[in-house]
């Protein structure tokens, strides 16, 4: 007699159903279909969580530079400033405070003023 795996292959097609539950048209209801729509749903989620903190240091970085050009001051200057004065608030915290505690963050640009990097005139 031939033995037949059908529980298992059932069960792993209901379990694949249950994720492909908001697909639409064939995605939803047929079995390869709905498998390639789960792995490439895999692909673009592994992908997009990597992405995330690559697009929210961007976005930090951006409000760090309106409010130290504010100030008179440039990004790179700054951030190169509290390195050398041994300040270490992470970028997500200094956009924090440059958005709602403007005065906090008016100190931390004058503790780093002094340790701005010298500007080097160009030879002509």
């Amino acid at each position: 007699m031939r033995a037949r795996s059908g529980k298992t292959v059932l069960r792993k097609r209901k379990r694949l159903r249950k994720l492909a539950k908001g697909y639409r048209a064939g995605r939803r209801t047929l079995y390869r279909q709905s498998v390639v729509t789960q792995m490439r749903g895999g692909v673009f989620a592994y992908r997009h969580r990597r992405q995330k903190k690559r697009l929210y240091r961007r976005l930090w970085i951006t409000r760090i530079t309106a409010a130290c050009r504010m100030r008179g001051v440039r990004y790179s200057q700054f951030i190169a400033g509290l390195q050398r004065a041994g300040v270490e608030v992470d970028r997500k915290m200094l956009s924090e405070l440059a958005i709602h505690d403007p005065k906090a963050f008016d100190e931390l640009v004058s503790l780093s003023k002094p340790f701005f990097p010298e500007v080097t005139a160009k030879a002509s």
